[in-house]
């Protein structure tokens, strides 16, 4: 606390009777008060109390910084990320409440978490540093990330913002737990490490997956990609499941991610894919993103698609999850991920549901009790056990069905691998061929080119009709994609154009809101294969047809000049 006559000679006399008030009213009493006031372009907020006559009380000053709206704040699928709210938000949300502030560590986090609360400071999965990406997500009361009804909101401030007030507050040491008082505003650092680590502890068998990971004959190395779960790595595989100290890879948070792009995928994860596709490679590799919520699952030389992968995680659920004992609630996948959670659905004789890109649409059906397990092709993967996807929880599922297939092996014993067990799953389930051509923003792919192409085949698609010849494949219907929601009725719309054939093969282009700046295109191609004698065919060999008709029918070059994609998947 501050002492008020102290500070009161050094206030302008209009602030006095304010101040002196508490005091005016009954200065021998013990008595708490707040106030609040403005002069000019500064605001005081205050509170304190009186005892036997003298007044101590805590200042905070809220400087108002006129400002006018910057163009192109619109969020997307998850936060708005740029190079380097509370109006949005009923009172009820946030008056009297706690807001929690989290980052991935990439470079400006440090300074803006002295301004920020109540968000997580990330660009998610792309590059860091004072030329790269910075961004903000906003999630929710129940964690979920913000639904439209707020985005849109906040959005629609940011054209008419005038000012911006910013609380007067001494920087706040983040390198150490604790609470910081200023009057009756506090900022608690916490560790959230112990508190994840006890979650997973309730959702897997930790001794279970330390049974595999103590094993002499099975290897293990993940790839935090110098990003956030480089914090969480060594607590859970290293000291709490027994894994190798040098099984974590780039394991050291890095404010520029080690000047790396931190997107686990085949094309920015190369030292992790060179050290599983090598010569005698470990057993099991995974990877995680900037901001831990995405991931990559490799076997020794395999790698495994995020639309298997949940299909595969599903189908496995209850028997070597303890969490899942009950059996899933439902499934769900984004609208462009692969049919291969459709038919575990099916199957299982559970809930299915299809949703836009985007993990706001899974919270919905999360908070109604109507979904356990979703995916989506763009490497997330999680449950309910959360509101946002989860790295690491699909690593620690992987590492659960792995081990349980291996837990009555010896040593010395074949031992149940990676590709043995997508192998198996494409035997029961069939192979959805799957792959994703990235275009990533750049002066070659601008915004008006890839939005001219969307428009052009939008317009294709009104024109179409079933039974339309796209080269030997029938159309059996093309739209762009609506999602009702089923829990509160809300519609999105213009989701991703799809072209659907008979034989159940799918093209979709949708353009990204995942980037900094420009234009993604992303084309996802899908082919679904019940032959088991074809399904060790490479996927770009068995999807060539339908990848030279989605490049001819959406004529991409032309409108956009790329020749070749960025990333495939």
């Amino acid at each position: 606390m501050l002492h008020g006559l102290f500070l009161l000679s050094r206030l302008r006399p209009p602030l006095l009777p304010v101040l002196l008030q508490p005091l005016l009213l009954n200065p021998r009493n013990s008595r708490s008060f707040s106030f609040s006031c403005q002069l000019n372009n500064v605001c005081l907020y205050g509170n304190g109390s009186v005892n036997f006559g003298v007044f101590f009380f805590f200042l905070i000053q809220i400087k108002i910084v006129p400002t006018q709206p910057i163009e192109g704040q619109k969020t997307g699928t998850s936060g708005l990320r740029k190079k380097a709210l509370f109006d949005s938000l009923p009172p009820e949300d946030y008056k009297n409440g706690v807001l929690v502030l989290g980052g991935d560590g990439r470079y400006f986090n440090l300074e803006a978490a002295q301004a920020n609360g109540g968000f997580v400071m990330s660009a998610s999965h792309n590059p860091g540093g004072p030329d790269y990406d910075w961004g903000i997500k906003f999630n929710y009361s129940s964690g979920q990330p913000a639904p439209e009804s707020i985005t849109d909101k906040i959005y629609g401030n940011t054209l008419s913002i005038s000012e911006i007030k910013m609380g007067d507050i001494p920087d706040v040491d983040l390198s150490h737990a604790g609470q910081i008082d200023y009057g009756s505003f506090s900022v608690e650092v916490v560790d959230p490490v112990a508190d994840y680590l006890e979650l997973m502890e309730n959702v897997f068998d930790f001794s279970l997956i330390r049974s595999l990971l103590s094993r002499s004959d099975f290897r293990f190395v993940f790839d935090a990609m110098h990003a956030v779960t480089g914090a969480y790595a060594k607590p859970i595989f290293v000291d709490k499941l027994g894994a190798s100290p040098d099984s974590i890879l780039n394991g050291v948070p890095l404010e520029d991610f080690g000047h790396g792009h931190p997107d686990p995928n085949l094309t920015y994860a190369k030292d992790l894919v060179d050290i599983m596709y090598g010569e005698n490679g470990p057993d099991f590799g995974a990877a995680s993103d900037g901001d831990g919520d995405r991931n990559m699952i490799l076997g020794r030389g395999f790698f495994v698609t995020p639309s298997d992968s949940v299909a595969i995680i599903a189908a496995n659920a209850q028997e070597t999850i303890p969490y899942f004992k009950a059996g899933p609630k439902g499934l769900a996948r984004s609208m462009p991920t692969s049919g291969a959670l459709d038919r575990v659905a099916q199957k299982l004789n559970l809930p299915f549901y299809e949703v836009p890109t985007g993990w706001k649409f899974f919270g919905n059906l999360m908070d109604a009790g109507k979904l356990s397990i979703c995916g989506e092709e763009s490497f997330g993967t999680g449950s309910d056990h959360i509101r946002e996807k989860d790295g690491i929880w699909a690593v620690l599922a992987w590492l659960s069905i792995l081990a349980f297939r291996n837990k009555d092996k010896k040593v010395g014993e074949k031992l149940v691998s990676v590709s043995d067990v997508v192998t198996e799953y494409w035997a029961t389930y069939g192979r959805n061929f799957f792959s994703r051509y990235d275009y990533e923003a750049s002066l070659e792919c601008e915004s008006e080119g890839a939005n001219k192409m969307i428009e052009y085949l939008r317009d294709l698609i009104s024109k179409s009709m079933e039974g339309d010849k796209y080269g030997s494949y029938t159309l059996q219907f093309a739209d762009d994609f609506t999602y009702t929601d089923p829990v509160d009725g809300s519609v999105v719309s213009k989701q991703g154009i799809r072209f659907v054939f008979t034989d159940g093969s799918r093209i979709i282009f949708r353009l990204s809101g995942t980037g900094s700046a420009g234009a993604t295109v992303r084309i996802y191609i899908e082919q679904f294969e019940p032959d088991a004698s074809k399904h060790d065919v490479d996927a770009q060999i068995a999807l060539k047809p339908l990848i030279d008709l989605a490049l001819s029918t959406s004529k991409l070059k032309e409108f956009t000049g790329r020749e070749q994609p960025t990333v495939i998947t």
